[in-house]
């Protein structure tokens, strides 16, 4: 379960607890949660660090919600830094004030102040989770958010499990053991909550079955090799079906290596075992004493298992996708050069920063967007820059200088948006789980090399797309996305990996309101967090 560097063991693991699959239904519940931000010392690559953590656990609590439910998060932080809770994937209808993204939609809850989240969950069933959207507070500031239907799990539109294990792939844990019997049926809810790689995940023996990710069920897709990356869920059936002979059998967590850009990251190896017991009839024991399956794993520098992955899941339940476009925008994702003093100088007087259409995105200094936006003034927001519909003509990626700004495109209620997500079809190429807040999307289609509008419209899949709060721009490739704004407020979009986001891989939504009430955001808070204090502007994942 350790992969070695500079001579000491550390482990990237996931974190389980089994989750009883009981009844749901009746009226809709008010759920209440209360997360004491802090610092505890953790062991880590053989020393001890302190770090940031929820509750004192790593991960943080798993909240279990039946969908309809109303949550409330009361976060009082006694950590030393500016902290906010971003609730990965729920869409937060007219509720942008509770979407966590800081200096974005609110300033950061200040040291030994408190913040109460509070939301629908209405919807939407299955995986997502939350976790903090300050600076890397990611690492360890996070937890699994799980949505049950409402109809309780009968109605799952797949066999019932009998146990339900959330697995959230980035957390520091040795040893790990998932005892299972024969025979039984598990739902695997995977998290990955790692800061940068893609993961490949296989239990040594044994197969699964795609149900749903991000929260949406998808067509049953059988695999024995699950790829999921940064900031995606992906729910799975795996049933205990080895020889009864009983047996141990490795699951293995491999980091996919992408080839940049800006440094590349040590490759990850994370294991547990699956343990048989023995069942109702006494059969299935596993033999402690023999050897542990081993599965044979893709190689950690090939992306092609990932891209087939993602191609292949399509919509369980289908609805129909909006056909008449309003606005497009081709967004290229790479790398460029910021001058450090504002002017072209020779090098090396120059950083390298992420980008999108040759913008590399900085955060307000001042207030956030959200609350700008809501007080009709967002032109106050220094270096606001109109985002460009297409990237500068002729770009060259990953070269060439760029310019920083707090970079928005505005956009009316009602409006369907297709963006084509282009990744460098370059050599020097790397994939890009980008996330858009408040809202799912369809993904019509991914592909290799430059997008070609005439043509590449073709393979769109308009009858049964996968409905994502994630879409994975493929290493030297792009991805079509496309979604009516239907949620006014500020909503960021933004590669998943804490290098890209923190160097400028971002940028925002502006939603304007609707014409009714109905449609409109309501005032913020009384206790939203306030930017008045300098200190109260603390940055951002």
């Amino acid at each position: 379960m350790a992969a070695s560097v500079a001579g000491c063991f550390f482990f990237f693991f996931f974190f389980a607890v089994v989750l009883a699959t009981a009844s749901s239904g009746g009226s809709a519940a008010l759920v209440e949660h209360t997360f004491i931000v802090s610092q505890m010392k953790l062991n880590h690559l053989c020393n001890d660090t302190l770090v940031t953590v929820v509750n004192g656990q790593l991960p943080g609590p798993a909240i279990e919600v039946t969908e309809g439910d109303s949550l409330v998060v009361h976060v009082v932080n006694k950590s030393p830094h500016g902290v906010t809770i971003h609730w990965h994937g729920v869409k937060q209808q007219l509720n942008c004030w509770a979407d966590g993204a800081g200096m974005i939609t609110q300033c950061p809850i200040q040291p030994n102040k408190n913040f109460t989240y509070r939301f629908d969950v209405a919807g939407q069933e299955g995986t997502l989770w939350w976790h903090a959207h300050v600076t890397s507070l990611r690492v360890t500031v996070h937890g699994a958010l799980i949505i049950r239907p409402r109809s309780g799990p009968d109605s799952y539109p797949f066999p019932k499990p009998d146990k339900e294990i959330p697995i959230v792939i980035g957390v520091t844990e040795d040893n790990y053991v998932l005892e299972v019997e024969l025979g039984k049926t598990y739902l695997l809810r995977i998290v990955n909550a790692a800061l940068h790689p893609q993961y490949y995940f296989k239990i040594a023996g044994h197969t699964f079955t795609v149900v749903a990710v991000d929260a949406n069920y998808v067509k049953p897709y059988m695999t024995d090799t699950i790829v999921i990356a940064a900031g995606e869920t992906v729910d799975v059936l795996v049933v205990a079906a080895a020889a009864p002979t009983g047996g141990r059998y490795y699951m293995v967590a491999l980091g996919i290596m992408s080839l940049g850009p800006l440094t590349k990251t040590p490759v990850f190896i994370s294991r547990g075992v699956m343990s048989y017991t023995a069942n109702a009839s006494g059969k299935g024991t596993s033999d402690d004493t023999g050897p542990i399956m081993v599965p044979e794993m893709p190689d950690y520098r090939d992306e092609t298992m990932s891209f087939y992955f993602h191609g292949n899941l399509t919509s369980l339940r289908p609805v129909p996708v909006p056909g008449n476009i309003d606005e497009r925008l081709l967004i290229a994702v790479d790398t460029g050069r910021l001058c450090r003093q504002g002017s072209v100088p020779s090098p090396p007087a120059y950083c390298m920063v992420t980008r999108m259409n040759n913008i590399s995105f900085q955060l307000p200094t001042t207030t956030s967007l959200l609350q700008a936006y809501y007080k009709k003034d967002i032109t106050m927001i220094t270096s606001l820059r109109d985002f460009p519909s297409r990237p500068p003509p002729r770009i060259v990626f990953n070269r060439g200088y760029t310019s920083r700004g707090v970079s928005v495109w505005r956009v009316r209620y009602n409006t369907t948006v297709e963006v084509v997500l282009q990744g460098p079809p370059t050599p020097a190429s790397y994939s890009n789980p980008m996330h858009l807040h408040g809202h799912d999307f369809f993904i019509l289609a991914q592909g290799l090399g430059r997008y070609n509008a005439e043509k590449d419209v073709y393979a769109y899949n308009l009858v049964d797309p996968p409905v994502r709060n994630m879409a994975l721009v493929p290493m030297y490739g792009w991805t079509v996305i496309r979604f009516v704004t239907t949620n006014p407020g500020v909503w960021f979009l933004h590669c998943h990996l804490a290098q890209h986001v923190s160097s400028g891989m971002a940028m925002a939504f502006v939603v304007e309101n609707g014409p009714t009430t109905d449609t409109t955001l309501p005032p913020p808070p009384a206790d939203y967090p306030s930017c008045d204090d300098p200190d109260d502007k603390v940055g951002y994942e």
